[in-house]
């Protein structure tokens, strides 16, 4: 599990298509529209908006799912 992430972060995580690099952009404690996805975190559970190195597509994902690079 990921500790203490802040934009800027640089991350990786798994896929189906194996792992991808990126960064944190920021941490979200609120309901957020990504494309046709709503995530749903909350100052409880958050989750981190990360964006790929590789296609700079942005994506939530729940702290456990992230770790350092």
């Amino acid at each position: 599990m990921a500790k203490a992430l802040k934009p800027g972060d640089k991350v990786h995580w798994s896929t189906s298509q194996g792992e991808t690099r990126g960064k944190v952009v920021r941490k979200l404690t609120s309901k957020t529209r990504i494309k046709a996805h709503t995530a749903k975190p909350d100052t409880d559970h958050p989750q981190y908006l990360v964006q790929s190195e590789k296609t700079g597509a942005r994506a939530a994902h729940k702290p456990d799912q992230l770790k350092k690079s």
